[in-house]
């Protein structure tokens, strides 16, 4: 018994570490994020992604970010979205959003791994819901191509603001 209380006793100090790491980990200011695949990373422009988001606190202020990983291959430098909000009582609010995926020399922006590159960009900043309940986001892709390379994933992130 002694035995099995000394092996406990010294792993408790470990264990403690593991669990306050995986506390401190925890992002209380976290409220949605997805991300969706895009088929074959070829978004066409039929393709409208919906993103369903319960909010239920309308006092804290929230920022919005459009999370795009694309690939090697995009052809372009930037990428134009329509963003469409659905508020719970039916008002629609619509944006012309530009993200820039690579700077002026053609080096790919954000974080790298093999020939994917991921982006989060600040969409919205301090907003505050107006009301509780379900808002739906929609995005579609805004380029002059009816089905574009390169993009595999899009995605939609809340936070409140601390």
């Amino acid at each position: 018994m002694r035995v099995i209380f000394t092996k406990l006793s010294n792993q408790i100090p470990l264990l403690a570490v593991l669990f306050s790491v995986i506390l401190g980990g925890c992002d209380s200011s976290f409220v949605f994020e997805k991300n969706k695949r895009i088929p074959s990373a070829t978004w066409s422009r039929e393709q409208i992604l919906e993103f369903p988001v319960e909010i239920t606190d309308t006092l804290q202020p929230h920022n919005i970010y459009i999370n795009i990983r694309n690939q090697n291959d995009y052809p372009l430098s930037n990428l134009f979205l329509f963003v469409t909000i659905t508020s719970p009582d039916g008002l629609h609010n619509r944006d012309t959003v530009q993200c820039f995926l690579a700077g002026p020399s053609g080096k790919w922006l954000g974080k790298g791994f093999g020939n994917v590159w991921s982006n989060r960009f600040r969409y919205k900043t301090n907003v505050r819901f107006p009301v509780g309940g379900i808002y739906n986001f929609h995005l579609e892709q805004a380029m002059r191509l009816e089905k574009l390379p390169g993009i595999s994933d899009v995605g939609l992130r809340i936070e409140k603001i601390e």
